[in-house]
């Protein structure tokens, strides 16, 4: 498959800036990149992150970190602000403004579409099958991606957000032969970590068209920190570098995400968990129990979407109790939807006790 010929002629006759640290080793006395001579931080602990000099545009270390977690070889991941970094990325290197689209799936989440929309690219929407797994209409997407030349990028998300379904494997391997020669397929996989489901990571080698997005702000309690991950083909990291700021993450958020994904980060990780599937186990059984609630549908990432009859009520009502929960019912297929994120007990057992609350004066 040829990935330069999805790309943006404008993009690959473009020169890319080489910053001071991609252009030359950072070592020996630095006098290339216009920077202070020392730090004015007084702190030891921030003067070890030599905040006076520029940070690695690609951190060899977390890159490394990444790579192993990932399973992916280095030269295949890109470190990224968040996934939205990576989704923004995509859409600016292969999506030309007037002539090219993407593809979504809703309900599905939203940046894929504003990014599109920011690049002035065409938004082609294939909604979910509307019934209790809002599982993709894979012969839908599949007929689309052959009908629509100009589509550059294929979306879709697994768990799914906002409504937790898994694409299976199946449906993976046919959008996947759809787009060989036609367009990249995207695969968000933000909320992999909350189920059981492996990784389309393994599958890159075979299939250069397919791009995995990851991040360290959902399992990896991290959102703070901004960090993921674009894990694809080297030319399409090659490519996506070639937009890329010169200096996109912080020394800071370096070093943070080293810390969150190192020493007994994994260990940690699994009581985290184990916590959020007591706490999604124990909701749904509460929410089974409220004869108010219309459909439920559990998911399998770490927050459940409930429908009732009037969203923007309950969302109302629980602010007034000072929880704060999604009204999803401007998005498409979600009226009078709502996300709850699964929190610790205690945020868990405010929420049940406000939703009972509100059953009861209904």
């Amino acid at each position: 498959m040829d990935i330069h010929a999805l790309a943006r002629p404008e993009i690959l006759a473009m020169r890319p800036y080489e910053s001071a640290r991609s252009s030359a080793a950072a070592d020996g006395i630095l006098l290339n990149a216009n920077e202070a001579p020392y730090t004015l931080v007084s702190d030891p602990a921030w003067e070890r992150l030599a905040l006076n000099r520029y940070p690695p545009p690609q951190p060899r270390e977390l890159k490394s970190r990444l790579a192993g977690i990932y399973g992916a070889p280095e030269s295949g991941v890109l470190v990224t602000r968040g996934s939205d970094e990576g989704i923004d990325l995509l859409t600016r290197v292969f999506c030309r403004a007037g002539r090219d689209a993407i593809i979504e799936c809703p309900p599905c989440f939203g940046m894929y579409r504003i990014a599109a929309a920011i690049q002035g690219a065409e938004v082609l929407s294939i909604p979910r099958l509307g019934n209790n797994d809002w599982q993709v209409d894979i012969k839908a997407l599949c007929a689309t991606i052959s009908q629509s030349p100009n589509t550059r990028l294929v979306f879709l998300t697994s768990p799914n957000n906002p409504t937790g379904d898994l694409l299976t494997r199946q449906s993976l391997q046919e959008a996947l032969a759809a787009c060989e020669g036609r367009a990249l397929l995207v695969l968000d996989e933000a909320y992999i970590e909350f189920c059981e489901a492996r990784s389309a990571c393994e599958l890159i080698g075979a299939n250069p068209q397919l791009v995995v997005l990851r991040t360290l702000s959902k399992a990896w309690a991290a959102a703070g920190l901004r960090c993921g991950a674009v894990i694809a083909d080297p030319l399409v990291i090659s490519l996506l570098s070639r937009v890329m700021a010169p200096y996109p993450l912080s020394a800071t958020v370096i070093d943070a995400a080293l810390q969150a994904t190192g020493g007994d980060a994994a260990e940690r990780q699994g009581g985290l968990l184990k916590m959020i599937r007591t706490g999604k186990r124990d909701l749904v059984k509460f929410l089974d129990r409220q004869n108010w609630i219309c459909d439920t549908w559990p998911g399998k990432a770490n927050f459940v979407l409930v429908r009732v009859d009037k969203a923007p009520a309950l969302v109302a009502f629980c602010a007034e109790q000072g929880i704060r929960i999604r009204d999803l019912s401007s998005t498409p297929l979600l009226n009078n939807c709502v996300r709850m994120t699964i929190g610790g007990p205690y945020e868990m057992s405010a929420l049940e006790k406000t939703l009972a609350e509100y059953g009861e004066q209904r």
